[in-house]
């Protein structure tokens, strides 16, 4: 059985939440403070965290960034906000995926699923072609090693998040193809994209910054206007 945490102080939305996965065959903790949350995160029990924004001590965005220097799992952002300076805020800082209140619940339940599913996969390397699929791959200035997730420019370790890292690697490994930002969110975050493809334009964004000299003129990662992205060999 999963377990999740829920950082969340808004008592009748975890309420609702909790039961709704606890139905879904999930193990569910709530804590309604930040730094409790925190504490709690920083455990190592949990396969995922459910992060509220806006939290009694410490905000949601100081508990990602802090989670994100120590542990390895799924984090999906709980935002009321609408600017999307706070959802590329929360993304950057690490947050795996994000969803707006007000949310319905099933939608909840498919992305908690898709961003569980997607850490099995990155953890699995048992079949055959996942150990193909994990090794190294060089183009240019840039090495990436699937299987010890290491990225490297100019033979200097480059630190990379998750989905930064996969979305990367699917692009290396399959050069000169354009792909969509549905088609990209799809593959990389497991599900249907629900009108969340900005979430791949931010971090294509960010892998520029640490793969290429000049993020702005990007020689591997192209902008197909009208069709999406390709990596160029």
């Amino acid at each position: 059985m999963k377990r999740i945490l829920i950082i969340e102080d808004d008592i009748s939305i975890s309420d609702i939440v909790s039961e709704f996965l606890e139905i879904n065959g999930y193990s569910v903790t709530v804590k309604a403070d930040g730094l409790e949350g925190l504490n709690d995160a920083l455990s190592g029990q949990y396969d995922m965290i459910i992060l509220d924004l806006m939290l009694p001590s410490m905000d949601g965005f100081e508990i990602c960034k802090r989670v994100r220097e120590s542990v390895a799992i799924p984090l999906l952002m709980v935002t009321a906000k609408i600017e999307d300076v706070d959802k590329i805020r929360g993304l950057g800082l690490g947050a795996d995926d994000y969803i707006s209140k007000p949310f319905s619940l099933p939608e909840l339940v498919a992305r908690v699923k898709a961003n569980l599913a997607q850490y099995d996969r990155v953890k699995s390397v048992s079949s055959p072609a996942q150990l193909s699929a994990n090794r190294e791959i060089c183009h240019g200035n840039i090495r990436i090693n699937p299987k010890a997730r290491r990225l490297y420019v100019d033979g200097i370790e480059v630190m990379c998040k998750t989905r930064e890292f996969d979305l990367l690697h699917f692009l290396m490994t399959n050069p000169e193809i354009v792909f969509n930002k549905e088609t990209l969110y799809e593959r990389i975050w497991g599900m249907d994209a629900l009108g969340e493809i900005r979430t791949v334009a931010v971090h294509i964004n960010r892998i520029r910054e640490k793969i290429e000299k000049d993020p702005q003129n990007p020689v591997y990662i192209e902008t197909v206007w009208g069709a999406g992205y390709r990596f160029k060999i």
